[in-house]
């Protein structure tokens, strides 16, 4: 524990927090602030489709199935007990570092969907894609994408439904008082029976389920904030305040350094939305869209809805509610962050809210495993291709870990889901800097699409120097536009 406590607190509080927020940086000037012209008309768009009921070819998912499944996997514990340990150990202030994170995040997770749309593959009628697609095809490195490939297996697909599976155990025996076993067998067998339903079984969970999910916790989030609005005021002055000078909130009593707030935000930030992470693309590079850098706005949609407004409700939350006490020292309150939500909700609906908010982290970590799972398994073809029973294989041994994981200390597992995610980051963060270029070639091949009136468009997705027959080759190294 303290080897793997050692090399992830390096990761995150060093290299992940400069590394993800600067190739946000990069990628938010390079593509020219996409946060403010890009995601509104993409939400427009993806409505109006999901009002027609349009429906993906067989093999790919909607451009909502693809959003659902990516934001499935994106809200989560760390939207409640992450968020809530980053007020608790860097006060209201490390809310604004972790909104900043967020909105450079938009930008990198542009990036991601659009790469992963470029450079997805087909395996038995299916798609499948993902950063070690992109490292593989793009960068053109089969290590870089293998150590990506393995470290995504076993962080998200062994280890990060174990930590989700623990937060359910523990949130339902806390609220409910159910036994760690009768939880654990029912929830094996609802998640083996999704999963065995393959991708679009997951596509048409995802949907159902995670807007409900969003809603139903933000409408709670409201309520509580209406009744205390008298503290609504006075809760987004500290969080400004806390951002710069956090002495000045609670006296200086908190003993919390401008450090601390600013790296404690911005980890939680970037932890809870996966901007820059390389799960989300895996979902994104299966989506049947017209255009890369279409199905790129609406994977900027998922960090909006699972910072600005799930996260930011947690902070609201605990601010206004009073459960989070600015008198009381950050060591103090760090050890108390698990519950500082549940109070939160208690403290107006009674043992309803608690109840509430454990059914609320129950299906935010269900659907967190669904979407992790699926994540894990792209990888799991790319290491050992599509074969049924490999397939089969993994999904037993996701499952039997899943199963485990409501048994074993919960500060284990999040270290070890802290440093595989940690590692997944490092070769993504590297392959998006190098590829930089192509994202914004992709967006201004967008940009010309729509200038000059097409209404249908289609990138090129294959390597060109194998498709010379189909595809002229244009100056700056991309293939012409398809009119169909």
């Amino acid at each position: 524990m303290e080897i793997v406590n050692m090399v992830s607190k390096v990761l995150w509080d060093y290299i992940l927090i400069f590394g993800l927020m600067g190739i946000g940086i990069l990628m938010t000037i390079r593509l020219k602030f996409p946060q403010f012209s890009r995601v509104f008309p993409a939400l427009k768009k993806m409505i109006i489709g999901i009002i027609k009921k349009e429906k993906p070819e067989d093999g790919k998912m909607s451009p909502f199935q693809a959003l659902s499944t990516s934001v499935a996997a994106q809200v989560g514990t760390g939207n409640i007990v992450g968020v809530a340990t980053a007020i608790a150990s860097g006060g209201p202030g490390a809310a604004f570092w972790m909104l900043l994170a967020a909105f450079f995040g938009m930008a990198t997770i542009f990036s991601e969907a659009v790469l992963a749309q470029k450079y997805r593959e087909e395996q038995n009628g299916e798609l499948v894609g993902g950063p070690a697609y992109y490292m593989k095809n793009g960068l053109k490195s089969n290590r870089l994408a293998k150590f990506f490939a393995i470290t995504a297996v076993i962080g998200l697909g062994i280890v990060g439904v174990m930590v989700q599976s623990n937060s359910i155990a523990g949130a339902v025996n806390s609220a409910f008082g159910v036994s760690i076993i009768i939880i654990a067998i029912p929830l094996a067998l609802i998640v083996l029976k999704i999963l065995m339903g393959g991708m679009d079984s997951i596509g048409k969970f995802s949907e159902k389920v995670v807007p409900a999910m969003a809603l139903m916790y933000i409408l709670g989030s409201l309520i509580i904030i209406v009744f205390n609005i008298s503290n609504l005021v006075p809760a987004i002055k500290s969080i400004f305040i806390g951002a710069f000078t956090p002495q000045a909130i609670g006296g200086g009593a908190l003993g919390i350094t401008i450090q601390q707030t600013v790296r404690f935000g911005l980890a939680r930030g970037l932890f809870s939305n996966e901007a820059g992470l390389g799960s989300t693309p895996h979902s994104h590079a299966v989506a049947d869209t017209t255009h890369p850098a279409e199905q790129g706005f609406i994977a900027m949609i998922g960090v909006f809805i699972s910072t600005f407004l799930i996260c930011l409700s947690t902070v609201m939350v605990n601010i206004t509610s009073g459960s989070y006490n600015a008198t009381i020292s950050a060591s103090e309150m760090a050890e108390s962050a698990t519950v500082m939500t549940q109070n939160g909700f208690y403290s107006i609906f009674g043992n309803f809210g608690a109840m509430f908010l454990a059914i609320c982290l129950s299906f935010f970590s269900l659907t967190t495993i669904v979407g992790w799972y699926f994540f894990a398994e792209a990888n799991v073809k790319f290491l050992f291709g599509s074969k049924k029973s490999t397939l089969t294989f993994f999904k037993i041994i996701s499952v039997l870990a899943l199963s485990v994981g409501t048994f074993i200390n919960p500060t284990y597992i999040w270290q070890l889901v802290d440093l595989f995610t940690g590692l997944m980051a490092l070769p993504n963060i590297i392959t998006l800097f190098i590829l930089s270029r192509e994202v914004k070639e992709i967006l201004c091949d967008y940009d010309r699409c729509n200038k000059q009136g097409f209404i249908h468009w289609e990138y090129a997705y294959e390597n060109i120097e194998n498709n010379k027959q189909k595809h002229k080759k244009l100056k700056s190294g991309l293939s012409t536009t398809i009119i169909k």
